[in-house]
């Protein structure tokens, strides 16, 4: 396990076209192999919406990377809630890291980058929707200060079997 002065050479910032096989390497592995992300066949790069130029054209919802030594380890996103200017206050937070990564503080520090971002934007909380299959998610989320707050029973299906989507609220603290 790395301690915290290893996780120093781990970087967070916008995602760029060139990151994208690196995306899709990540968020493929959980779409074959997880309840973690939803799709049940692999994403291509339309699903990051990044070639031609096209990431991060909307200032709301930047895709974010950690990087260790040029390789994409993780990927994060801050969106709103609803687009609608009274909802602007509530957004909502994806990410996943590579498996290696995964227990290390990184999930951590992914989320309390997109926190910062947050409250950059006034936003007062997030939301956050998790596959009820998904036991390390939401251990992870409940650790962090999230809290469940609605689901949707039997809504999903996966690999044979049906699954509940729990929502997840966290208040910004500053903003609370």
């Amino acid at each position: 396990m790395q301690d915290r002065d290893e996780l120093k050479t781990v970087v967070i910032r916008e995602a760029t076209p060139k990151d994208t096989e690196g995306m899709l390497e990540i968020f493929n592995y959980y779409i074959e192999n997880s309840f973690a992300a939803y799709l049940d066949t692999p994403a291509g790069p339309e699903f990051f919406h990044i070639s031609h130029g096209e990431l991060n054209k909307t200032e709301h919802s930047p895709f974010y990377v950690m990087e260790e030594n040029n390789r994409v380890v993780g990927i994060g996103i801050l969106r709103p809630y609803f687009p609608f200017r009274n909802f602007q206050h509530t957004g909502t937070v994806s990410y996943f890291i590579l498996p290696e990564y995964t227990r290390k503080g990184l999930g951590t520090m992914l989320l309390d980058a997109l926190c910062q971002d947050a409250k950059k934007k006034n936003m007062r909380s997030l939301l956050a929707n998790v596959s009820s299959k998904n036991q390390a998610s939401l251990n992870f989320h409940l650790k962090n200060g999230f809290v469940e707050c609605g689901r949707f029973k039997d809504v999903g299906t996966k690999f044979g079997e049906y699954f509940d989507i729990v929502w997840l609220q966290k208040f910004l603290e500053e903003n609370a």
